[in-house]
């Protein structure tokens, strides 16, 4: 008989933050569909109405950690009935701990992504609590062989890698190029504009890609934004960079299968569930390492450095390659599957 279990969330589509509120709705969606008996909590100020098997509690003012506190009553009361308690990075600590003290579900918590992996100099609170979390949980999981590889080293816990599934998203048939009024190539980038995500390596490539007709679109948006605006002023590129800002979920597809080539210079990508929808929007991908290239054949994609002249050869060479990339997707079934086999191997 399969486990009941109780996951603990953040968003869910179509109100995702990011790529962890992807994997929440998706995974979620696929124990559904093998009928398998899980329940989600999220804040109510993201959560869908009137969806069997999700919870919710509003979690007002305060920052991240304060309001998944208000959460964790709620948690513990739910975990009462489940046989795991799934919890997903270091802001899960709070409710997973209660959750093991409290009841007899057995904690499981996943690592998407680690805060060295976000920022240059990480909190303090967020390593230490990330350190709580893997020596505390039963269970640990990372979405990728590199995440697995930097718990081991910074907290000495060993982890299950589950590789995220594939995803993909609906075109409407709004044309962007038009738009935008582009008429050769377009680059795409979308993201939080942040140091992990490399974008002003990429900004400096474009003054070195040798196709000068190729127009990046920057989606996204974050605190670097208008230092990002003024470096490529300082460049002298602006002609060659559209700053769409933040593209609705309804639209991303579009963005997506208007791309010649999506451009991924993360300086730490412990998945990439962006590079998988623009794989399959049938777009070339320059890739920095990433968690995604472990599930994928050699070749797939134009791998790179997060360094501006390898990033403009990447570009360069993604634009002279006929027909789209070859590839088995990864479904979300399959993450289902494996995520079963961790969770019945834990309560063994």
């Amino acid at each position: 008989m399969d486990p009941r279990i109780l996951m603990l969330g953040w968003g869910f589509p179509p109100n995702v933050t990011g790529g962890l509120d992807t994997w929440v709705g998706e995974v979620f969606e696929a124990f559904e569909q093998k009928d398998v008996d899980i329940q989600l909590l999220l804040p109510a100020e993201y959560a869908p109405e009137d969806r069997e098997g999700i919870h919710s509690v509003p979690t007002g003012e305060g920052d991240i950690i304060t309001r998944v506190g208000r959460m964790s009553d709620k948690f513990v009361e739910l975990a009462e009935d489940a046989d795991i308690a799934h919890t997903n990075d270091w802001f899960g600590y709070g409710p997973g701990l209660r959750a093991k003290r409290e009841t007899e579900a057995t904690w499981v918590s996943a690592f998407h992504s680690l805060s060295s992996d976000r920022n240059i100099n990480p909190p303090e609170r967020e390593v230490e609590t990330e350190r709580r979390v893997a020596k505390q949980s039963d269970v640990l999981i990372s979405v990728s062989e590199i995440t697995r590889q930097n718990v081991r080293e910074l907290y000495e816990a060993d982890s299950h890698v589950v590789h995220n599934g594939f995803s993909s998203l609906e075109t409407t048939g709004f044309d962007v190029k038009a738009d935008l009024g582009i008429e050769g190539p377009m680059l795409f980038f979308v993201g939080r504009h942040t140091d992990q995500k490399g974008i002003s390596h990429l900004l400096y490539a474009m003054d070195k890609v040798k196709n000068t007709d190729a127009t990046l679109v920057l989606g996204g948006s974050g605190h670097q934004t208008e230092h990002l605006k003024m470096f490529a002023e300082l460049l002298g590129i602006t002609d060659r960079v559209e700053f769409a800002g933040y593209i609705p979920e309804d639209q991303l597809g579009d963005y997506y299968a208007a791309a010649d080539v999506f451009i991924s210079p993360s300086r730490a990508e412990p998945f990439g569930l962006t590079i998988t929808e623009a794989l399959a929007a049938d777009a070339q991908v320059v890739a920095t390492e990433s968690g995604v290239r472990e599930t994928l054949p050699d070749g797939c994609l134009v791998e790179v450095t997060t360094d501006s002249d390898s990033i403009a050869r990447g570009i360069d060479e993604a634009l002279a390659r006929e027909g789209p990339p070859e590839y088995e997707p990864r479904t979300w079934d399959e993450v289902a599957d494996d995520l079963l086999d961790v969770y019945t191997t834990a309560l063994e």
